[in-house]
């Protein structure tokens, strides 16, 4: 053993050794003002996407979706069944799934005129966002809106282009937040009233010391499954959106 590891360590020695690469980072001066363009459009595609998952959070359906996923769980009380993992991805491709028109509709008319040099950064921001807040409009309460903007102290907009993005993103997201809670307690009910019949029988067989709980699970998901709760679920949500 000693003789092979021997040869094998000659071997190795013999062998030319692979030059170790040298990485460094520069910041020189800008020679001309198209460097300079440059380098800030690359600062601002690094920050848009160090900012992608608050932007996929906040301005999409996500925050709906998985509210309401994290409810039907609570409701049938299966504590980490289906796990997290499962609920953010099937939030996150029903996410996609919603919002692919809007993507659509933002590649071709900000990302391939950009990439094609039909337009400047500046449009193609302004492009992209034109479909976003018509989605956002949509699903905002007028409530949530006119909070946001008095807070902001802006004059009463005339028309919804008026309406700055820093007041309709936030209002967006409480809309939803209220939207998913209602939808949240709605799928509360039958379950609960399913726990307050096995309770109430446990109770008159003198069978207190059972958890109620334990025994309504069962007939929780039986009763999800003959209604076939996740079809019913995925397509209210979707629907809500449409």
């Amino acid at each position: 053993m000693i003789f092979v590891l021997a040869l094998s360590f000659s071997i190795s020695s013999a062998e030319p050794k692979m030059p170790i690469p040298k990485i460094g980072l520069s910041i020189d001066e800008a020679k001309n003002p198209k460097e300079v363009a440059n380098s800030l459009e690359i600062l601002f595609l690094l920050t848009i996407l160090a900012l992608a998952p608050s932007i996929l959070i906040m301005m999409t359906c996500f925050t709906r979706i998985i509210i309401v996923l994290s409810f039907i769980r609570k409701a049938i009380a299966t504590q980490t069944t289906p796990p997290n993992q499962v609920l953010i991805g099937l939030a996150l491709f029903l996410t996609f799934f919603i919002m692919a028109p809007i993507g659509e509709e933002i590649n071709e008319k900000a990302v391939q005129p950009y990439i094609n040099e039909q337009i400047t950064a500046e449009e193609a921001l302004e492009n992209a966002m034109k479909p976003v807040r018509s989605f956002m409009f949509k699903q905002t309460r007028e409530k949530d809106l006119a909070l946001f903007i008095d807070i902001s102290g802006s004059e009463k907009p005339k028309k919804l282009e008026d309406i700055p993005s820093k007041a309709l993103i936030p209002a967006f997201i409480i809309s939803e937040l209220k939207t998913g809670f209602q939808i949240g307690y709605v799928l509360f009910i039958p379950f609960i009233v399913i726990d307050m019949v096995v309770a109430s029988t446990l109770m008159s067989m003198g069978m207190m010391m059972l958890p109620p709980v334990m025994i309504s699970m069962p007939f929780k998901i039986l009763l999800f499954i003959l209604v076939d709760g996740w079809n019913l679920i995925i397509k209210s949500l979707i629907m809500g959106f449409h």
